[in-house]
């Protein structure tokens, strides 16, 4: 007897207790997911985003390393980077920014896994999957937590929020391009190809 096929929602959410290293081997070892873990401990595993997401976000990414290449400021990670907070979550941005002398505070050992850290510049690029609310809550973490300036990137809805540390969220409608302020000094994102 052939049952019907089941489909598990996306992202899924688990309670789970894994400890730092347990977390960082399930990563390794199912390196075709994405996986984040809350404050609380629930286990978020998410799949690979679609290939026009994927192509938006690897503009992004590009625009931020050529930038940081050029200024040799800090260093630049994409969407498969993750980071321990101060709060206990793990979280992957999909494109952030460390200063680089807040980078090289961290041992080899500490850069090596999930650093202990929290990025000072921060992007989600929304994909059709995502939730806004968790989205939204996820970005006031990161402001909870150090960043000194976050971006989410709506497409849906043509716009972009900016999180900054103690003050209420900037939305924009139909932005052209975005400033990188004095947390990343001259960097002008190009949404053209982005948003």
């Amino acid at each position: 007897m052939i049952s019907d096929p089941f489909t598990l929602p996306s992202p899924l959410n688990l309670k789970i207790e894994l400890t730092e290293e347990q977390f960082f081997q399930l990563c390794r070892d199912n390196d075709d997911l994405r996986f984040e873990k809350t404050s609380n401990g629930r286990l978020i595993i998410m799949s690979p985003t679609g290939s026009d997401t994927s192509d938006r976000n690897a503009e992004l990414t590009y625009q931020l390393r050529a930038w940081n290449r050029q200024n040799k400021l800090g260093k630049t990670f994409d969407s498969s980077g993750g980071f321990r907070l101060p709060n206990g979550a793990d979280r992957s941005p999909d494109a952030s920014w460390i200063k680089l002398e807040r980078w090289n505070r961290l041992t080899p050992t500490e850069q090596e896994k999930f650093a202990p850290i929290c990025p000072d510049f921060v992007v989600e690029l929304m994909s059709p999957s995502d939730s806004l609310k968790e989205t939204r809550d996820k970005m006031r973490e990161y402001r909870e937590n150090g960043a000194r300036l976050g971006w989410l990137i709506n497409r849906k809805n043509q716009q972009v929020e900016i999180y900054r540390p103690d003050q209420e969220v900037e939305i924009l409608n139909q932005p052209t391009s975005l400033s990188g302020e004095d947390v990343l000094p001259g960097f002008v994102l190009d949404l053209s190809e982005i948003l």
